[in-house]
């Protein structure tokens, strides 16, 4: 991950559940970017943004753009995991974000996401809403 190396990643809490894993007990591959998302998503909460809020009054949404992910060493039915959020750019209408999914000091699993800022009635690009931007920047 690359990111401010100063900067502490937002963390976020997560225990394992049997619906995570596949018939073995181990979290199944898609649902690393699932809890990435949740986390994310708390980030932004921690911060004050409402997602749904956001989509009804300002008509925007954050959709992947893209994700380069890399599985380490597998997570087990109940596990408590930490998944990180680090926001690694602020663009016009992107954000970048550096995640990884831990067990305790242990990588799981590590990534890179982007995300769009979008319209949520035309689903093309817009700006991200400038109170999200100095927010987020501020992270940096």
């Amino acid at each position: 991950m690359t990111g401010n190396a100063g900067a502490k990643p937002f963390a976020w809490p997560l225990r394992v559940y049997t619906q995570h894993t596949d018939a073995g007990g181990v979290v199944f591959h898609a649902n690393y970017l699932s809890f990435m998302e949740c986390a994310r998503t708390e980030l932004l909460q921690s911060l004050g943004f409402d997602l749904g809020e956001l989509a009804r009054r300002d008509r925007v949404l954050f959709v992947v753009h893209s994700a380069q992910i890399a599985y380490h060493k597998p997570a087990l039915l109940n596990e408590l995991l930490t998944v990180t959020a680090q926001v690694k750019r602020v663009g016009r209408a992107r954000l970048e974000f550096d995640q990884a999914v831990m067990r305790r000091e242990e990588v799981l699993a590590s990534a890179e996401l982007s995300l769009a800022c979008v319209s949520a009635k035309s689903y093309r690009p817009v700006a991200v809403p400038e109170a999200i931007r100095k927010k987020l920047e501020g992270l940096r």
